[in-house]
């Protein structure tokens, strides 16, 4: 899946908004992508998936996992197209973890997949969750990576589109200053 397949889908499927958004970061937008709009569709996000996958066929690993909400389907995709055991770990009174009776196995070589990456806090929370579980993260993935490269994560991050989107802090925001309303979408803090 080329990266202007995907981001005609996002398009196409009104997965792509335009306006002022409080992102999960902290960072404020003018752009938001909902994958969920486009991994509805089972025969779509199963596309997704599988061309995730193809980034780490020379990669031994063990299973795939991901930080809910954004990233559980994305995850569960990318483990079926690879064939391995699929884990979420999600946020407990703000504290990212393993729960539902998941683990892992002391060595097991894991994939982190994500639906967006902006500033890889979640991608960092998930690395310290599994390496504290016993795990070896051995590959990063993600639908969009809008980071413009500006962060620093311990392996290469393979994006299907990685595109560059504007964000400020809240303070230096143009379309605060215009007093444009805030939306914050998304899972996190709702």
């Amino acid at each position: 899946m080329t990266e202007d397949k995907v981001l005609t889908l996002m398009e196409e499927l009104g997965a792509l908004h335009s306006g002022h958004f409080l992102l999960s970061s902290g960072l404020h937008s003018d752009r938001y992508f909902q994958c969920a709009r486009l991994l509805q569709f089972p025969d779509l996000a199963r596309e997704v998936g599988a061309a995730m996958g193809q980034f780490f066929t020379d990669t031994p690993h063990d299973l795939v996992v991901s930080p809910a909400m954004g990233g559980i389907l994305i995850g569960h995709e990318v483990a079926r197209a690879l064939g391995r055991r699929f884990v979420f770990t999600e946020r407990k009174d703000g504290q990212m973890m393993i729960r539902r009776g998941f683990s892992l196995e002391n060595g097991e070589k894991v994939i982190i997949a994500e639906d967006v990456v902006t500033r890889g806090t979640s991608l960092l929370e998930v690395i310290d969750v599994v390496e504290k579980a016993g795990g070896k993260v051995v590959g990063l993935t993600t639908i969009i990576d809008r980071t413009g490269g500006d962060v620093e994560l311990p392996l290469p991050l393979h994006a299907l589109a990685k595109v560059q989107v504007q964000t400020w802090q809240a303070e230096d925001c143009p379309l605060c200053a215009e007093g444009q309303e805030l939306i914050k979408p998304g899972s996190r803090g709702n």
